[in-house]
């Protein structure tokens, strides 16, 4: 088993590919090393090396997935989300201490100046359209002379490889260091839990500032001497194309990606009946059954669910392939870590079949937040670390979310698992997608809410979906309010967010 990326990326054969992009030339394992040692003596020379954190700030595609592996090699990689503002990455390079940040050749990105702001040696990465995808070259963006490193060289299984921060929506974002054990062995974990081969090839459409698509695209497919097509981003309108083009064996993306991939299914027959998947693995945000059904339906293949999170590496259970059991409702077994029910108000584990916290341990599992005591304190106990996911455990250890703590309706004492609701109104023929949240409410704290998105050519107003919830459900449980949307807001990865949407919808 590597414990370092760069051990990580011995799997592949010389000649075989690893990356891939949309009409561009492939990239071999042996040219992807080359990029690596290349960019480990460039950041070298330029004073940058082990657990120094360097800020990538680049739109998805191949150079993104090669930049984050062959920095993270040498020096410690913290990719941001590209569409944030000026103000939002001051805060982001100044919490993480960032050394160096690397963007495009020519961009405009408001990271620039905030780097500037803070002293922060800036980057750029070039490339060629007529060279293999993925490979690029690093050059500073003036000509100052640098110290050589005094922690040269390829970096060790306890050093960081990476850090993300949680997303921060009810508190201030807490800062994720994860080494390098705990992403080899997470991307171990993928590898074993999906079955992966030197033949497979993944179709990534998940933004790489994220941990899914890092984990679960790139580096448990490298780490197996696999391929990977990098997409500019999810775009459901060229989905299709870019199936057809890259012949992938599985893809991975979060429910709402399905979703709008479902709802052009019929538009594209031949493509699907093309299709060489093996499987489709869906992640990030809870998988509605009906959802699971209709994708099996259209592409004839297992769809496997998995839970996950930035604190575990991604990876924490997940659904089995056949002929493991896969079942619906359920975020799987535990795939890699350690899963447990504890008692949320005690560290005392429950029995299977009673409702608490799930609780995580294991070698993919961060070692605890960046100067913040108080969270370690809070999410950590007795060795395991708590999720914040309230779930239950059956007598096979297939776990289902009940919901989030923080999202738990409080209806006037009355507790309401957002998740049951939706579950209930995905039922209605007319619904495509919905989301149950809190909304305030004078005298009961809160009350229940949900946003819902109809099915092209189909027609439904409140008072019907209400009533076919009140068939249903128990009075307290049915929304009050049901707002029909063109679209619900998502947040930065696609994942359809309960936390704050009341406010977002003009509801609170």
């Amino acid at each position: 088993m590597p414990s370092t990326i760069n051990e990580l990326l011995q799997a592949g054969d010389d000649d075989s590919i690893a990356i891939s992009g949309i009409d561009r030339p492939d990239l071999s394992y042996a040219g992807l090393r080359d990029v690596v040692a290349q960019t480990a003596s460039t950041l070298n020379g330029l004073g940058i090396g082990r657990n120094d954190r360097v800020a990538i700030v680049l739109p998805n595609g191949p150079e993104m997935a090669t930049s984050f592996v062959a920095i993270a090699t040498c020096a410690t990689t913290a990719p941001l989300n590209p569409a944030y503002t000026q103000e939002e990455y001051d805060f982001y390079l100044s919490d993480l201490g960032a050394r160096a940040l690397l963007v495009e050749k020519g961009s405009s990105s408001p990271a620039i100046e905030a780097a500037k702001a803070h002293n922060i040696q800036l980057l750029e990465l070039s490339t060629e359209p007529d060279l293999p995808a993925g490979t690029f070259s690093i050059q500073p963006a003036n000509n100052n002379q640098y110290a050589i490193s005094d922690s040269p060289g390829m970096a060790e299984p306890d050093d960081v490889a990476l850090v993300l921060h949680t997303s921060g929506t009810t508190s201030r974002p807490k800062i994720v260091p994860l080494s390098h054990s705990n992403v080899c062995a997470s991307a171990g974990n993928i590898q074993g839990t999906l079955q992966l081969e030197k033949d497979d090839v993944c179709l990534n459409i998940m933004p790489l500032f994220h941990i899914h698509g890092l984990m679960a695209a790139v580096l448990a497919t490298l780490g197996k001497g696999a391929s990977v097509c990098c997409s500019p981003g999810f775009d459901a309108l060229r989905f299709y194309s870019w199936l057809e083009q890259s012949n992938p064996t599985w893809y991975t993306a979060v429910p709402t990606m399905h979703q709008a991939i479902i709802a052009r299914a019929k538009r594209n027959e031949d493509v699907v009946r093309g299709a060489r998947l093996r499987f489709i693995r869906s992640s990030s945000s809870s998988l509605p059954p009906q959802v699971l059904f209709e994708l099996e339906q259209t592409f004839e293949v297992p769809v496997v669910e998995a839970y996950a999170m930035t604190e575990a590496s991604h990876q924490m259970t997940c659904n089995q392939l056949p002929p493991g059991v896969r079942k619906a409702g359920t975020v799987g077994c535990a795939a890699g870590p350690e899963v447990a029910i504890m008692n949320e108000s005690s560290p005392e584990l429950l029995s299977q079949g009673e409702t608490g916290e799930i609780v995580i341990r294991g070698a993919n599992v961060t070692s605890g937040y960046e100067n913040n005591p108080t969270a370690n304190a809070e999410n950590f106990v007795a060795g395991w670390f708590r999720t914040g996911d309230q779930g239950v455990m059956d007598e096979d250890g297939y776990v289902t979310i009940t919901g989030r703590l923080k999202e738990i309706i409080n209806r006037g004492g009355e507790k309401i698992s957002p998740r049951e609701v939706d579950d209930v109104l995905m039922d209605h023929p007319a619904v495509q997608q919905v989301v149950t949240f809190a909304m305030p409410h004078k005298s009961l704290g809160e009350e229940v809410a949900a946003a819902v998105v109809l099915r092209e050519g189909e027609s439904a107003d409140e008072a019907a979906i209400r009533s076919f919830a009140g068939d249903r459900l128990a009075n307290f449980k049915v929304p009050r309010k049901i707002l029909i949307l063109d679209e619900i807001p998502k947040g930065a990865t696609g994942k359809l967010q309960r936390i704050g949407l009341a406010e977002k919808l003009g509801l609170a």
